[in-house]
C-alpha cells in the first residue's frame, strides 16, 4: 500500500472520527493539533486496523499524521 493511500486512509478516519473535513488534515499536522488524545489514538489505531486490514504496533513515538503514515506504509 502506498503512502498516499495511507495517507487517504488515515485522513478519513481521523476526519470521521473527530467530525472535521478531510481536506483540513496535513502530513504535519499533529495530534494535539487535531485534538487527538492518547486514548482517542488507541481507538484510531484500531479503526485503522479494520479498514486497512492489517495489524498496526507502535513502537516509536508518533507526533504527526505523516509519521503515522510513514511507519504504517512501511509495514504494508
Amino acid at each position: 500500500m502506498s503512502e498516499q493511500e495511507v495517507f487517504k486512509a488515515v485522513a478519513s478516519t481521523i476526519a470521521d472520527r473527530i467530525e472535521c473535513d478531510e481536506a483540513s488534515i496535513k502530513d504535519d499536522s499533529t495530534f494535539r493539533d487535531l485534538g487527538i488524545d492518547s486514548l482517542d489514538t488507541v481507538d484510531l489505531l484500531m479503526d485503522l486496523e479494520d479498514k486497512l486490514g492489517m495489524q498496526i504496533e507502535i513502537d516509536q513515538k508518533i507526533g504527526t499524521i505523516g509519521e503515522l503514515v510513514s511507519l504504517i506504509a512501511s509495514k504494508g
